[in-house]
């Protein structure tokens, strides 16, 4: 979270007048475990991992966002790389649960068959506006995905996982409005 110069919001300034960025919730997230094999909820895993709406699209959109940003923007960079190692964890545990769910945790989606993640799910747009606004759509469609499939699931350890998830999302996604709102 970033919080502005008051204190306030999610943007600070440490002790170098350098923003900074708060980028986890400081909830801890439930064990990774599931009733049982399930093949419908192991496609829905999946599609968290290597869909276009995914963690491996948001991983990959917030890697570059922190490359490209840094010559301008260090704080903007590391606010970027920061949240994508949290996507990273979230990649991670859809990862497992795909797993204990009875799939092949590959990048890949059950949309159509199976398909492969592929980089061209980002859109790599130029200016420092389209990539922060291209990253508040992503996780607006995530909160979106995940809560569809929190409230469609019926086992309950997926549910808190993909509601602690969520927590994580919205958070990222009051970042970067607060972050388009000073740029």
């Amino acid at each position: 979270m970033y919080h502005n110069q008051n204190g306030k919001g999610s943007m600070a300034m440490n002790d170098n007048n350098i923003n900074t960025c708060r980028y986890r919730v400081d909830v801890p997230y439930p064990p990774v475990r599931v009733v049982g094999p399930n093949p419908v909820y192991a496609c829905e895993m999946l599609g968290n991992m290597g869909d276009a709406v995914s963690e491996m699209s948001d991983v990959t959109r917030y890697f570059y966002i922190s490359v490209v940003t840094k010559p301008q923007y260090s704080w903007i960079s590391a606010c970027f790389r920061d949240i994508s190692i949290v996507e990273m964890h979230h990649l991670n545990i859809f990862a497992e649960l795909a797993l204990l769910l009875g799939a092949d945790p590959r990048l890949w989606s059950c949309r159509d068959g199976m398909q492969w993640w592929s980089p061209s799910y980002i859109g790599y747009p130029h200016g420092l506006r389209p990539l922060i606004t291209e990253s508040i759509q992503a996780e607006e469609a995530a909160i979106r995905k995940y809560s569809h499939q929190a409230d469609t699931i019926c086992d309950r350890n997926i549910v808190a996982i993909l509601r602690r998830i969520i927590q994580d999302e919205m958070h990222h996604l009051q970042i970067f409005r607060e972050m388009y709102q000073q740029v």
